[in-house]
């Protein structure tokens, strides 16, 4: 079902685009489930179409030979998945894989590649948006490598929460561990810990977040610098910061 001019779907890559752009690709605008655990690219396949979840998370993940998958990234409401390949190459480099079960917009990437052959604004919009993913898959793997379980484990608790919307979350063990690059015994350990100081409530794969603040504070400065640079990239073009007016940023 196409979407009208006037209302647009609350995603973030969405709404930062100028009235023009959207119309480029409003007509071809479909919503979908995203139903947990499904794969919607693979290594090494082509990618067909974008996602821009309304609410749920996809996660980008790693497959490792010895049977290990770490997740490098998250895409939620603040976002778009799949939106780098209409101006690069559409061969995925790692897996996509629904996280946290929601609605997202969806559009072919043949669409969104004609649009941004149209407009440089949007592929202004395709690159910041890609960047600000980048720079998460930067700062996660440097987390992995240097953090400590707890504190990995808070960062992406938070992160989920920001950009899933809420406080009651649906992850196991195993998808836990897969964030965190950890393993699974070591998550449930960490998870009781949390629990005990009364930052989170968990049971059988549900969580509800009882403490922010407390998770914050255990959180490393991953958590804030990723959220930083997101600020930065994903602001509108047309708003800049305090002080520096006239100068583009």
């Amino acid at each position: 079902m196409a979407l009208d001019s006037i209302s647009r779907p609350s995603n973030g890559f969405l709404t930062s685009l100028n009235a023009d752009d959207f119309e480029l690709i409003r007509p071809h605008l479909r919503t979908v489930d995203l139903v947990p655990d499904s794969v919607l690219v693979g290594v090494g396949e082509t990618l067909k179409r974008v996602y821009m979840p309304q609410r749920g998370l996809i996660s980008l993940v790693v497959d490792l030979s010895r049977g290990e998958h770490v997740q490098i990234a998250m895409i939620g409401r603040d976002s778009v998945f799949g939106a780098f390949a209409a101006i690069g190459d559409p061969i995925a480099l790692n897996r996509a894989v629904v996280l946290v079960p929601g609605v997202a917009s969806t559009l072919e990437l043949d669409r969104l590649r004609a649009a941004a052959e149209q407009s440089a604004t949007m592929r202004a919009a395709i690159a910041r948006h890609g960047l600000a993913v980048y720079a998460q898959i930067q700062q996660t793997a440097g987390c992995n490598a240097s953090h400590t379980v707890e504190s990995r484990l808070a960062r992406c608790l938070l992160q989920t929460h920001d950009l899933s919307g809420g406080c009651k979350l649906v992850l196991t063990q195993e998808s836990m561990a897969q964030m965190i690059g950890a393993r699974r015994n070591s998550v449930s350990l960490v998870a009781s810990t949390l629990q005990q100081a009364n930052y989170i409530q968990y049971s059988r794969g549900h969580i509800q977040i009882l403490n922010l603040d407390g998770l914050r504070k255990t959180a490393c400065e991953c958590y804030s610098s990723v959220k930083t640079q997101y600020e930065r990239l994903l602001r509108p073009p047309n708003e800049l910061p305090r002080g520096r007016a006239g100068v583009s940023s």
